[in-house]
């Protein structure tokens, strides 16, 4: 989680709920950073995932129990190597190293690392020689995920062996000094009871108690709402989707009155990015089920001319991000004519969004920016309201569900801010965007109608800027390709792609080909997250 100044936010409420505990994960480029943080929240205890070059003020304000020091790609000895205040050691907190975590504990407190004669990379055979808390009902012997290639090779002061591979020291404690490390990866599913392990730091060595749950954070967050907003009104930027729905939906408890209407008014942009029907169908869905007071405002062709011309996907993603923020605000102003000062935008903005658009504070790269994020002006008149920003998005539908929200609406799959500019490669037209609606309703429904729908995290159609030679009774075209785009995930962090039996495929295929003028071509995407991202742009 990143501080507002880090991202150049305008003010915003930053915490939407006040936590006692949590576990901080200090990130030092891991990949696999915020699967440390799900696996914490699994055992229902709330963690954070936090850039190592935090201060010290910002770690203690989310009232940490314990600290766990993530992997990373570099080395310790490196001259630009990623590092943390030293004095996160001398906290009187339990620290918990993991990989490149375990390297740094050693070097920072006086021990040796090197580059190992033997690297280790995947599975990898452990045994555990000493006692220890982290290790409680653990077996001795184990098979963990192992990614280093550098080694621990005298201890700091007070520590002691733990668990050894036949190459590498895996696992040392200094009990007395509340310090923990291990060399391979508890928190993917490779290694065995690595779950485990997390789950002995966080609640053995740290004493958290499993008091994060979903009705927690919702009674939290709307005293939390009620206690920023105070009688002011606020503006939500609705898009139909599973995220903005449950943010709406939880800011609107906090702000409607027992005697009378939500100070709350959804606001529900059409950019001309949405997909076939949705402008019409989303207004209904959040009226109908939700009861929110929504306004639909039809913004396609101011959208459409910004984008004219812009090939670039950092550059289309920014500008749709400062085009909603100045049409909010105008909406605002409206408002405020008619019902009163508006001060507040709620957005639903989620942990995956934050962690992916981040600026290089530490060791991490910005992967993209995400519209809601990175993507907004650096000037505002609207302070921000992001309830689910330190949710991925399993927890937001357990949200949801405790809110009494209707299945179909949580079982929407993820939709990008962006809509389909992020999936029209290349320039953003109105001939592009027609062709592409039309593919993505073909994909859309026949997943529904092969019963895959609420089992895929995602499936979707891209337009590719690549036109190829076809024939078609028995004429030569000259016309477009489209990638059709199937994804399993937990979070959106990581993804892996699905096969589609071969019958939906043809049957998607054919219908494309015949009934979407412009495409004579499909293609079907067989890449993972990493390396690739779950959209093309």
């Amino acid at each position: 989680m990143l501080s507002a100044a880090s991202l150049h936010y305008p003010p915003v409420l930053r915490h939407s709920f006040v936590e006692t505990q949590s576990i901080v994960v200090l990130d030092f480029g891991a990949q696999y950073s915020q699967l440390i943080a799900r696996r914490i929240r699994e055992q229902n205890v709330f963690s954070v995932v936090l850039p190592c070059t935090a201060s010290l003020d910002e770690i203690r304000s989310y009232s940490p129990v314990g600290i766990i020091l993530s992997g990373g790609p570099c080395s310790v000895y490196d001259k630009d190597a990623p590092t943390c205040d030293r004095r996160v050691f001398a906290m009187g907190l339990p620290v918990l190293g993991i990989c490149y975590g375990l390297q740094l504990m050693v070097h920072a407190l006086g021990g040796k690392v090197r580059a190992a004669d033997k690297r280790e990379y995947g599975h990898a055979n452990v045994e555990i020689i000493e006692d220890s808390r982290l290790f409680d009902a653990i077996p001795k012997k184990l098979s963990v995920w192992m990614s280093h290639g550098d080694e621990a090779v005298e201890l700091p002061s007070g520590f002691r062996l733990m668990a050894s591979s036949p190459s590498a020291v895996a696992a040392i404690q200094n009990p007395e000094k509340k310090m923990w490390a291990v060399q391979f990866h508890p928190e993917v599913h490779h290694t065995q009871s690595g779950t485990a392990i997390l789950r002995n730091f966080a609640v053995n060595v740290c004493g958290a108690k499993p008091s994060w749950t979903a009705q927690h954070f919702i009674d939290a967050t709307i005293a939390s709402v009620r206690q920023t907003v105070g009688n002011g009104r606020a503006l939500c930027a609705l898009s139909g989707g599973v995220d903005s729905s449950v943010a709406a939906t939880l800011v609107d408890r906090a702000l409607r009155d027992s005697k009378g209407p939500s100070r709350l008014t959804c606001v529900f942009v059409n950019n001309g990015l949405l997909r076939k029907s949705e402008f019409e169908k989303v207004q209904q869905n959040l009226r109908d089920k939700l009861g929110l007071h929504v306004v639909a405002v039809d913004a396609s062709q101011r959208f459409l001319a910004k984008l004219k011309g812009v090939t670039d996907p950092e550059k289309k993603r920014k500008i749709i991000g400062n085009e909603f923020i100045r049409v909010f605000e105008k909406e605002a102003r409206r408002i405020e004519r008619e019902e009163g000062k508006v001060r507040w935008l709620v957005q639903g903005t989620l942990y995956p969004d934050v962690i992916e658009s981040r600026s290089v504070r530490g060791p991490s790269q910005t992967i993209k920016t995400h519209h809601n994020v990175g993507g907004l002006p650096a000037k505002m008149k609207l302070k921000l309201i992001e309830p689910l920003k330190d949710l991925f998005k399993d927890e937001v539908r357990k949200i949801g569900r405790d809110l009494g929200m209707p299945e179909d609406i949580l079982q929407r799959q993820p939709f990008p801010g962006p809509g389909l500019a992020v999936r029209v490669l290349g320039e953003v037209t109105p001939e592009r965007l027609a062709i592409l609606r039309e593919c993505d309703d073909v994909v859309v429904t026949e997943i529904k109608r092969a019963g895959l729908y609420t089992k895929i995290w995602q499936a979707f159609a891209v337009l590719l800027p690549v036109m190829s030679v076809g024939v078609m009774g028995d004429m030569r075209t000259y016309a477009y390709t489209c990638a059709i785009r199937a994804v399993h995930s937990e979070d959106g962090m990581t993804a892996d792609w699905v096969p589609l039996p071969t019958e939906v495929l043809k049957t998607i295929s054919n219908r494309i080909v015949n009934e979407v003028k412009g495409v004579n071509r499909v293609v079907y995407d067989v890449t993972s997250k990493p390396p690739g991202t779950i959209e093309w742009e």
